[in-house]
């Protein structure tokens, strides 16, 4: 998808990318919605859905724009910080206590990511910003996106994501509007398709396991990257970007770990707690 997105902001703006890949992700689904009928996305917490969105539209234009920016596998590097700010974010608005092993973890994610930006060597890019902005967005949205998996249905968070989010980035996609040619028609049909097929899949996972533990396939994603990245684009990485990657890498790996046995440890305690309250009645 990521070479997609690159390749249909050649020739269209990066704004309307973002819009036509909401809008054909909806029309794409329709066969489905059909078929289920609407009983399947009935919204049970309206409120975070649309806060849903709000951070949802912040992550895919920063997201798809600095892909238009910088090479692929440095924002491929610095998207392994998501689960630094995961934790961070679990620890600020869902009061999860997190200990110094952890945070240990999180300043090694933090150094991973200096190396790959270079703050005072290399000059601080827009396009590196957008990827950080990206990623702390995207970490926001995999926190709610885990709360709505209580009480929603993965059809529901993905559909009602595209349908609060044609909205939102039509109105900027009007000021720079111009039809896509049949090529890049392509490429954004290419983009719905693929994007909804990962988004259904990761919504999916989420309801079935902890996040932290969907981390560790992640770091498959910097290599594939930059292979495309040199192939299509010949780009080629620094070192510093796989150095900062492998580093930002091993942090998520350390913390998903510690949040893995965190859980497991509890589930001891919860299952004797059922067990007491089902004794009292």
């Amino acid at each position: 998808m990521v070479i997609f997105i690159r390749k249909a902001s050649e020739n269209l703006h990066i704004l309307e990318v973002v819009f036509f890949r909401n809008l054909l992700a909806f029309i794409v689904m329709l066969p489905i919605l059909t078929s289920t009928g609407l009983a399947a996305i009935k919204m049970n917490n309206t409120k975070l859905f649309f806060v849903r969105g709000f951070f949802g539209a912040i992550g895919m234009l920063a997201g798809f724009t600095c892909l238009t920016l910088i090479p692929l596998a440095q924002a491929t590097a610095i998207s392994f910080s998501k689960p630094i700010f995961i934790t961070i974010g679990a620890t600020i608005f869902l009061g999860e206590i997190i200990k110094a092993r952890r945070i240990a973890g999180i300043i090694l994610g933090v150094i991973g990511m200096l190396i790959i930006v270079q703050p005072g060597v290399n000059s601080f890019s827009f396009g590196i910003m957008l990827a950080i902005i990206a990623a702390l967005a995207h970490s926001l949205n995999a926190l709610i996106v885990k709360k709505l998996t209580i009480t929603d249905t993965p059809q529901a968070i993905i559909t009602w994501m595209v349908i609060i989010l044609i909205p939102i980035t039509f109105i900027p996609a009007v000021a720079v509007w111009q039809w896509p040619s049949f090529e890049t028609w392509l490429y954004l049909w290419g983009i719905a398709i693929l994007g909804t097929l990962a988004h259904y899949s990761w919504t999916k996972s989420c309801s079935m396991v902890e996040i932290t533990s969907l981390q560790a396939i992640e770091f498959i994603k910097l290599p594939i990257m930059a292979l495309l990245g040199w192939m299509i684009f010949s780009e080629i990485p620094g070192t510093w970007t796989w150095v900062g990657g492998l580093i930002i890498f091993m942090s998520t790996i350390y913390i998903s770990h510690r949040e893995a046995k965190a859980a497991n440890s509890l589930k001891p305690i919860t299952a004797l707690r059922k067990q007491n309250s089902k004794g009292d009645l």
